[in-house]
């Protein structure tokens, strides 16, 4: 094919594009392929992957208990990890790291010689690097979240046993039954917090609903008599109530109850507390000054303090990448501690504040533990736990306009046939395209490993994953886009990204979009907001009707949606008139393939019944398959024959790659 003369700054155009495309790209076109690396296939995504998971640091900072992957005997398992690996000991094997225990949810002892966790249903507690254990609550319903106290001799838990969350009192050797501590703390589908010991350990604080079933407040309950005291009034927590060194105050993550619900981007609540009666005072109850905010990423995060107390650390994710930051513990101007990025999902630090761990993957690496030293200085990889596999790239971050000149922020997902065709410089072929929408609403696409669209890239297809307004990492005014207006505007956001897609070269002009969760509900509404531009979808796990399902929904998901909407159906009837789906699905132009889990309660099973009878009633082309999960699922099985059907429907519907292409020819 001819091409036209360019100028030379055209042809350094082009150059930088083709350079952006091929960076981090493993053997485009089918080359070489590394020693060690597993295909990228959905077997290995789903029962391989994993890498890293909860990683908890011995007190002195000598240790590390990590949960990974157990080698041929599949599933998970406690590993520990000398902190004195460099990263090239675990890049060159991982032969530091040792399997120990089968459990999870692992937790050092005061004094560092033994770690309690939970294996098969059962609180135990082993010697630290030894085979010696004792089960301490054997077969609790609904065990999770241990917590020694200071002196050792106790372990707090959360169990269902009462019918609700409540935390129970065992003994660490086993030697006594466990008590009751608390009575009707929380739901018992809420199992987000922990219990936390103040360090004489008097007092543990926890997240109670106790006096108000939509609110979660702070509470103190006494070791001793069981006596327990709300010390928080205007804050909704979204972490764990984490104690001062001195036992003096409390600091987690949280919104006002007078805002919206947000996610991701919470205040740093300070609770200054009186503790010389019986009855606790809070003598001061507000979010520090601070000119960002704290992210606890689907209150899985807490912040943590130095050891001399000055000082409150905390992660923040801006633009899907995640950062350490700290900020004086009195508000003050808030700095950045790593500068790192990629999507984290594990933080602990030492009680002296010198040492913290975190577990993160990126774009081209696994999900491995990370030792930072809180003095200053990069962080050391401590873990080689992650599979590595073929073919995966670092994608494109782009941004794209949208419907009202507003600019999206996207990531994108290249075919090899795509890369190696912008590698040399010659015509790429034009291949179908596809629109991810993450789950959330009010999260963000974080910039992790990503795997799902690493192989869906792979398998041909152009993949652009957005972060739609409403979603968290680019300031308040950002996210309250979607307050009270949920699919309405948010959802025209995927179909100015199809637009985007259409007018590249690499695109053969047919465009499908898929998400689960909040990412199902866009898809199935951008289908009926924007039919034009969709030429096949998949939502999966989504609520298509807030009205008609919300009496069906958890507790979470309950609050996620009045607080949305601002009020419930009966309220705010057209505010969920707006984000209603059901009744604009005769707009559907597409070929739809719903999925769901048969025992979903935060998007309830409800909601793929009701919208099975309407495509049915309107004579829409559809595809549906149930699952035995939950919202999210478990079996791996299950996983791999979703994203298997995802495949072939688009495959089906969108067509392949196709040679040919118009040239990237910019004149």
């Amino acid at each position: 094919m001819s091409r036209s003369p360019r100028s030379a700054g055209k042809r350094h155009a082009l150059h930088a594009l083709i350079g952006l495309l091929s960076v981090g790209c493993s053997s485009p076109g089918g080359g070489v392929v590394d020693e060690g690396r597993i295909p990228l296939t959905l077997e290995n995504i789903f029962t391989a992957a994993g890498g890293a998971g909860r990683a908890v640091l011995s007190p002195d900072g000598s240790m590390l208990a990590v949960a990974g992957p157990v080698e041929g005997a599949g599933g998970r398992g406690i590993h520990l990890v000398p902190t004195s690996a460099t990263t090239e000991a675990a890049a060159a094997g991982g032969e530091a790291a040792a399997f120990r225990l089968a459990g999870g949810a692992q937790t050092w002892s005061p004094e560092g010689e033994r770690l309690a966790f939970i294996a098969g249903g059962s609180l135990v507690v082993a010697e630290a690097g030894t085979s010696d254990r004792v089960v301490v609550v054997e077969g609790a319903s609904g065990l999770r979240a241990p917590s020694w106290s200071p002196d050792g001799t106790t372990l707090a838990y959360y169990s269902t046993a009462s019918g609700s969350q409540d935390i129970w009192l065992a003994d660490a050797g086993g030697a006594v039954p466990p008590r009751q501590l608390t009575a009707g703390a929380a739901e018992a589908d809420d199992s987000r917090f922990s219990p936390m010991w103040s360090p004489d350990g008097r007092w543990i604080a926890y997240i109670s609903n106790r006096a108000d079933w939509w609110h979660d407040d702070v509470w103190l309950v006494a070791v001793a008599s069981g006596a327990a005291h709300q010390v928080s009034s205007s804050l909704m927590a979204s972490s764990s109530p984490v104690w001062s060194p001195d036992g003096s105050s409390l600091v987690l993550m949280g919104t006002s109850k007078d805002e919206y619900w947000y996610e991701d981007l919470a205040y740093l609540y300070r609770i200054d507390l009186d503790l010389a009666g019986t009855t606790p005072r809070a003598l001061r109850e507000a979010p520090l000054d601070m000119q960002v905010y704290a992210t606890d990423a689907i209150m899985r995060f807490d912040p943590f303090w130095s050891g001399d107390g000055e000082r409150i650390h905390f992660p923040y994710q801006q633009r899907g990448a995640f950062d350490l930051w700290s900020v004086p513990a009195s508000g003050g101007v808030a700095t950045r501690v790593t500068n790192v990025g990629g999507s984290w999902s594990s933080l602990h630090a030492t009680k002296d504040g010198n040492r913290a761990v975190f577990t993160r993957d990126a774009a081209t690496e696994g999900r491995e533990a990370w030792l930072l030293d809180l003095g200053g200085g990069p962080p050391a990889r401590l873990t080689d736990l992650s599979p590595h596999f073929e073919g995966v790239q670092r994608p494109v971050e782009i941004s794209f306009r949208s419907f009202d000149g507003l600019y999206i922020q996207g990531f994108l997902y290249l075919p090899p046939a795509i890369r190696a065709a912008f590698a040399a410089g010659s015509d790429p072929p034009a291949c179908p395209a596809l629109v991810q929408v993450h789950g959330g609403g009010t999260n963000s696409y974080t910039q992790g490993t990503n795997l799902v669209e690493q192989y869906l890239a792979n398998e041909g297809f152009v993949v652009l994953a957005i972060n739609y307004r409403g979603g968290s990492g680019f300031g308040r005014e950002f996210q309250d886009l979607s307050v009270e207006d949920w699919l309405n505007d948010q959802s025209k956001d995927p179909g100015a990204a199809a637009d985007w897609l259409r007018r590249q070269p690499y695109v053969n002009g047919r465009v499908g979009i898929y998400g689960g969760s909040y990412g199902g509900m866009q898809s199935m509404s951008a289908i009926t907001r924007t039919p034009d531009k969709f030429d096949a979808a998949v939502p999966m796990r989504g609520i298509y009707s807030e009205s008609l399902t919300l009496p069906y929904a958890d507790r979470l998901g309950k609050i996620f949606t009045i607080t949305g909407h601002g009020g419930t159906p009966e309220e705010r009837p057209e505010i969920y008139a707006k984000s209603e789906t059901l009744d604009r699905m005769d707009r559907i132009t597409a070929p739809v393939l719903i999925m769901h889990g048969e025992f979903d309660v935060r998007a309830p099973f409800e909601n793929f019944e009701l919208a099975v009878e309407r495509l049915e009633a309107l004579g829409k082309e559809f595809e549906s398959k149930t699952y035995p999960e939950g919202h999210g699922f478990r079996d791996p099985s299950n996983s791999i024959d979703m994203y298997s059907r995802l495949r072939a429907f688009f495959d089906e519907h969108l067509g392949g790659c196709h040679a040919g292409g118009t040239s990237l020819d910019y004149d």
